[in-house]
């Protein structure tokens, strides 16, 4: 199978299938098992090919713009400390966050809604840069989760030595000089702007020597490794005319999502010397209050009501492959209705916590341009429709990992027993 741009992309594994109880209109095994057409399927395909070279999208950029400002000093309030080669900085705790504080007794929960990207390229297709502005505009944060190699020169590329693979190996393509320099911008103004920078780790590796297979110390490898790449771009890359990055990546990665959302229970164990506060590669669950898996947040891919028909994961490769069976170049004339239908899938998801449970519903997505870059404008629609209702918070996993480590315990727990389109007739008795 190849993506639009002719990379080889694995082919995806049917999803696990778990019980749940059936209330207004959440289905059950039992219906998911009598439909024949149900296929629920988890990301395992080689997610970040959207524009690691410049042929990689359809749209073309000058790159003039954003190597420009990529020159500009961020607004630092004198208090910066430049960090190893000057790569990085410390300018003090993120601005402009959710401010966490415990929930009321009888308050309602806000709806918390959180998108998030694997990989954090700004490709020639300028994504990353869209759905940065896209949160502006919409008042929301996002997770960006970057992958260490998309600040590593192909000249350099022996400086990866991936766990099980030879040094200079990846299952992704290295970026282009231009493309480092324009992440680079991104990743300063997305932090700037109240996102979260995480980390999707480095090669991409995925089924046989992959992340499944890692041991605690080859995902500690992986980790340090992805360290060393984003805190040493300057060193790697030779940019002398770009300033350091505004923020500390030790202090501000508190999770990431692993590749083809293989390996979690070793990774669970290697990031806990790490104190980060949560992960996000738990391959899919249904929709109900997260919970905590060796001291850190679970916070998976959900399912969600799709097509009328059965529950698809939440994020853009399991849409298309429901609708295509992993095809990314499908028939265009299809491109209308399987659009309407992943838009459709996340605001069922939406409408039945939001009006139900109110239990945050996770999003995950790529930089890519998929049967014509329906899955990105299915996003956009999503974005304007739930981030302006009234209650809800678009936020970023870290924010809402904090919020949730304030919260008594014995609340979430009431929370987490609530079907997800249950809503309480008094939110006293679950909240007090």
């Amino acid at each position: 199978m190849t993506t639009s741009s002719g990379r080889r992309r694995r082919r995806a594994r049917p999803a696990r299938t778990k019980r749940w109880n059936s209330r207004e209109g959440f289905v059950t095994l039992a219906a998911l098992l009598a439909v024949a057409s149900v296929t629920v399927t988890f990301l395992v395909a080689r997610e970040d090919s959207n524009a690691a070279t410049a042929s990689a999208s359809a749209g073309k950029s000058d790159g003039k713009s954003d190597t420009a400002k990529a020159t500009k000093e961020p607004p630092w309030d004198g208090k910066t400390k430049v960090l190893g080669d000057g790569s990085t900085s410390y300018t003090g705790p993120q601005k402009g966050q959710l401010k966490a504080e415990p929930l009321k007794p009888g308050e309602k929960p806000p709806q918390f809604v959180v998108f998030s990207w694997d990989g954090a390229l700004q490709g020639d297709d300028q994504l990353f840069s869209h759905y940065r502005e896209l949160a502006k505009e919409y008042n929301a944060h996002m997770t960006f989760f970057l992958t260490g190699i998309y600040l590593l020169p192909k000249s350099k590329k022996d400086l990866y030595h991936g766990p099980q693979h030879k040094a200079g190996e990846a299952a992704i393509d290295y970026p282009t000089d231009e493309h480092i320099r324009t992440t680079l911008e991104q990743l300063r103004e997305a932090y700037n702007e109240g996102n979260e920078i995480g980390t999707h780790f480095n090669g991409h590796f995925c089924d046989a020597k992959g992340g499944g297979d890692w041991s605690v110390d080859e995902w500690k490898s992986e980790i340090d490794q992805f360290f060393s790449l984003v805190e040493n771009w300057k060193t790697n890359t030779g940019f002398k005319d770009i300033a350091p990055l505004p923020f500390d990546f030790r202090k501000e990665v508190a999770g990431g999502r692993a590749p083809c959302l293989e390996g979690q229970p070793n990774l669970l164990k290697a990031i806990k010397s790490y104190g980060w506060s949560y992960d996000a590669s738990n391959p899919g669950d249904f929709q109900i209050w997260p919970k905590k898996k060796n001291g850190i947040w679970d916070f998976p891919l959900q399912l969600l009501p799709f097509n009328g028909k059965h529950q698809a994961v939440s994020m853009d490769f399991n849409m298309l492959y429901n609708q295509t069976g992993g095809e990314v170049s499908g028939d265009p004339s299809k491109y209308p209705e399987w659009e309407q239908q992943a838009v459709q899938a996340y605001m069922n998801g939406f409408n039945r916590v939001y009006y139900g449970s109110r239990a945050p519903l996770f999003i995950g997505n790529h930089f890519e341009n998929w049967n014509g870059g329906i899955y990105m404008k299915a996003i956009d629609q999503v974005v304007k429709n739930v981030c302006t209702k009234k209650g809800v918070r678009c936020v970023s996993f870290k924010e809402l990992a904090d919020w949730l480590d304030v919260q008594k315990p014995e609340t979430l727990e009431r929370l987490r027993t609530l079907d997800p389109a249950q809503s309480p007739a008094d939110w006293s008795a679950v909240v007090n």
